[in-house]
């Protein structure tokens, strides 16, 4: 069976997949529905992958389909349940799934030999890589947990996800300690910002978002550290960004008793 066949089918089976467990009644039923899901989306991707993957950091392209899998899945238990918000999302997760496929391929691809679509795979990657993130982030805080579990959560879930972005950048043979020690920090400092956040008094929906353009400021610094091109218009450009975020917040949040 050709690649495309793999892709496709694929993208198929998870999203009969996910529409199945949106027939769950039962709350922990639901959670194991998307816990086996996750379990199928490794699987298939390591079928559909399998001439690239290796013994080799090739494995970590398995994270995002995974994180993207389980985070859809998760942040749709937070939407109302009706079929103008099933069918929409069951599209979109199948479309994401496939473009994750294109995208882990040329991944596996690249590690071995250059092609011109790696650039193109690269910025999907760190696309699909922030709206997981955001999910999963938006799940987090929905629970309302403890300080402690909220901001070691979003350690947890960071430190993955940043690993396979990182790696994305340069696709090495072996995990630099360079990228190993900015995939530590860069996780840390998202669980500072959860800190923040649970002091804040913003919705989950605003905090979610400021979680996400956190990552987005830190992968993109990040990768461009890797790569030697963190350039002081680079770092103005996300700071930019970072201030225009934390200004629209500021003035969004409800400060009054």
């Amino acid at each position: 069976m050709s690649k495309r066949k793999r892709f496709v089918l694929t993208s198929l089976i998870l999203s009969l997949g996910f529409f199945i467990v949106q027939f769950v009644n039962v709350q922990l039923y639901k959670f194991i529905g998307i816990a086996i899901l996750g379990a199928l989306s490794l699987i298939l991707f390591t079928w559909s992958l399998w001439e690239g993957l290796g013994k080799n950091p090739t494995l970590l392209t398995l994270i995002l389909p995974l994180g993207f899998t389980v985070g859809v899945g998760l942040f749709w238990f937070l939407l109302p349940v009706s079929w103008l918000s099933r069918i929409p999302i069951i599209i979109v997760f199948g479309l994401g799934i496939y473009a994750l496929t294109l995208t882990a391929n040329i991944y596996t691809v690249a590690a071995i030999r250059t092609i011109a679509l790696f650039r193109a795979a690269r910025g999907v990657g760190f696309l699909l890589t922030l709206i997981t993130m955001f999910l999963i982030f938006d799940t987090i805080l929905s629970l309302r947990a403890s300080l402690l579990t909220t901001s070691l959560s979003i350690v947890l879930i960071s430190f993955p996800l940043y690993l396979q972005g990182f790696w994305s950048a340069s696709l090495d043979e072996k995990l630099r300690g360079d990228l190993i020690k900015t995939t530590i920090i860069t996780s840390l400092v998202m669980g500072e910002s959860a800190i923040n956040i649970f002091f804040w008094p913003v919705t989950v929906v605003v905090g979610s978002l400021f979680l996400t353009i956190a990552s987005y400021i830190l992968l993109g610094l990040g990768q461009a550290k890797l790569e030697g091109r963190l350039f002081k218009q680079t770092v103005r450009e996300y700071l930019v960004v970072g201030i225009v975020v934390f200004l629209v917040m500021f003035a969004s949040t409800h400060w009054g008793g």
